[in-house]
């Protein structure tokens, strides 16, 4: 009997003869294929539907940050051990995430980014808009959970608006203090950097009258997006949400950074919070919430598209990525 091994080798050496006669049949016995290392990711965008509303998570980029060194209530070797336990090494990979929600007649941007304040590797905010099918020019209104340069540095470059036709919606408490010159002078001298881009970030779009405000758990955008107010990581930091057809998405811009040790321990702060302890609260709160409501949950600091459930387990809660899906 024939083995497979030898019927292979017949036709290999029939397709080979067939070649020599003048035919176009060639088949390789090797492949010697070199090629220069791409060396870059696709493009950061992901697209769901929420109801009736597009949402679109666009990647600003990731970051090295010693994370472990920045936590508060904990030591820098219990947040490494963590870390290490869930395959993330010091400095930890941290994204910067923004969302897109196309409501039909209004395209609306949660988050900015960080423009060119943090890094080649960040920044990548309009490329990915772009790419994502979208322009930076056709967003109508920008709304930002809070004033920190990773959230809205990226509203302006080399001093012009980004977001040429958007209006920028922020938190008013935030704006009454990262925008005082008081508070800028009274500030130690390592945070006054943050004033200073606070209003570089602001000051095109104050300057053209499209710079609004909101108030404490006000919507945002009314009969669009609505907002909770999550105080603690700046005095201002709100929680942005929308609802259709039934469903909610909530982004909740920095209640986390990364997705591991705050889970597990709510009570870790980090040292960018300007009140730890309300961060903690605001935390809790939004974690529970999150568990009793079991709406999507969208996180600046998660890694990327930063989309997913929070459930409770035997260390406190835990994060549950949103299964990934080809079609809306």
């Amino acid at each position: 009997m024939i083995s497979r091994r030898e019927m292979l080798k017949g036709s290999l050496a029939a397709a080979a003869a067939i070649g020599t006669a003048g035919s176009t049949i060639f088949v390789p016995l090797r492949a010697d294929a070199k090629a220069p290392l791409a060396g870059t990711q696709a493009p950061g965008y992901y697209r769901l539907m929420v109801g009736d509303v597009e949402v679109t998570a666009l990647s600003d980029g990731t970051g090295q940050f010693p994370l472990a060194d920045l936590y508060l209530n904990t030591t820098p070797e219990h947040a490494r051990t963590a870390l290490a336990n869930a395959f993330q090494g010091t400095p930890t990979n941290v994204s910067v995430n923004a969302y897109l929600l196309n409501f039909g007649d209004r395209l609306v941007l949660l988050d900015a980014g960080t423009s060119d304040l943090m890094g080649p590797a960040l920044g990548k905010l309009p490329a990915n808009i772009i790419a994502s099918g979208y322009h930076p020019d056709q967003i109508d209104d920008v709304i930002v959970t809070h004033i920190h340069p990773d959230h809205t540095g990226g509203l302006t470059l080399g001093g012009n608006k980004v977001f040429k036709n958007a209006t920028v919606h922020v938190p008013a408490k935030d704006a009454e203090f990262w925008l005082s010159a008081e508070n800028r002078e009274q500030a130690p001298e390592g945070s006054k950097a943050f004033f200073d881009q606070a209003v570089a970030a602001l000051k095109p779009y104050g300057n053209s009258d499209t710079l609004k405000t909101f108030a404490p758990d006000a919507p945002a955008l009314p009969g669009l997006v609505n907002t909770t107010y999550r105080p603690g990581h700046t005095v201002g930091h709100s929680a942005l949400w929308i609802e259709s057809k039934g469903e909610k998405f909530v982004y909740w811009g920095d209640i986390t950074h990364g997705d591991i040790l705050q889970f597990d321990e709510p009570d870790v702060a980090i040292a960018f919070d300007s009140d730890p302890d309300l961060a903690i609260k605001s935390r809790e709160a939004a974690f529970a919430e999150a568990v009793t409501e079991k709406y999507l949950v969208a996180g600046c600091h998660i890694a990327f598209p930063g989309i997913g459930h929070v459930r409770e387990d035997a260390t406190m809660y835990d994060w549950v990525p949103m299964n990934y899906q080809t079609a809306l």
